[in-house]
Parts: C-alpha cells; structure tokens; sequence
C-alpha cells in the first residue's frame, strides 16, 4: 500500500503546456489559458497602434485583438504562411489573438524540470520567461502571457478589440 503524498509544494508535479514555434525556437503556454488554435485568417489592420497589434478578427461575432508574438517578443517579423496560427488566449476574461509561426503539441511538463529563465536576452523578452526545459527536440521556453505585455499594454489591446 502506498502512503498518500503530503508534499505541499509544487515538486513532483505536472502541467499541461500548449507548445508553439517562433523563429526556430519552440514556446510554451499553460493550456488552461488556450482558449482555441485558429487557421490564419483576415486580419484587419487598426490605425494609430503599436506595430505588434496586427489588428482585429471577427471570432464567431465577437471582436478579438491579435497581437504579433514575434515583434512582441524582439523577434524579426515574418509574413504569415499555411502553418501559421493564431492561438486565442484568455487573459482576465478577454479574449486576445497571439499569431505565431505553428503549433506544435500539447505536452506535460513536470515542475521539476523546469529551471530558471537565464539572464539573457533583453528586457522586452526576459520578462515574460517563466524558465526553460529540455525534451528530446531540445529546449522549451515557457512564458507567462500576463507579462508578455505591461498592464497599460493589456488596455490598449483591450481597448482595441
């Protein structure tokens, strides 16, 4: 008979993480937050915006912001292709758009695994690594998509959409 686990903490415990590609580099994203992974579509543009808000899609009636995971994240941009998606997240109950190159999986990640974000990389794109893991196709970067952008940031796109 096996003693039952009286561990508090998180060690020893698993998540379910949506993987993506961005520039040859694969991400992470807690899945709960994943609201639905869409084909690339019509994209209209909002004038006077920040160049990472692409603009907004027509999601089922509802208004969405789509924001460019690449230029948000210091990365070059790159025109949109087949495998390109755009994966619609829950953020404070708002729906928001993230384009990014392709999606991969959806995988478990055991907290253990998980080390600490290096100190590389700028300010922009070191403050919303949550820390890196290794799998058999190399490393993964998790993210926390609150910091991915400030709070004033999060009402512009709110505001947008």
């Amino acid at each position: 008979m096996s003693e039952p686990n009286t561990q508090t903490n998180t060690a020893g415990t698993s998540s379910s993480f949506v993987t993506f590609s961005l520039a040859e580099e694969t991400y992470a994203i807690d899945v709960l937050q994943v609201q639905e992974v869409l084909k690339i579509t019509e994209i209209a543009p909002v004038p006077g915006v920040p160049d990472y808000i692409l603009g907004i899609i027509n999601l089922r009636g509802d208004v969405v912001t789509v924001i460019d995971a690449r230029r948000r994240m210091g990365l070059p941009p790159r025109a949109p292709d087949e495998a390109s998606r755009i994966v619609i997240i829950d953020i404070d109950n708002q729906n928001v758009g993230i384009l990014v190159d392709a999606v991969a999986e959806v995988v478990q990640i055991d907290a253990d695994s998980v080390d600490p974000a290096p100190a590389v990389g700028n300010d922009q794109s070191s403050r919303f690594i949550l820390g890196v893991t290794s799998t058999e196709e190399g490393l993964t970067i998790l993210i926390s998509l609150e910091k991915l952008l400030s709070d004033d940031e999060w009402e512009l796109v709110r505001s947008v959409g």
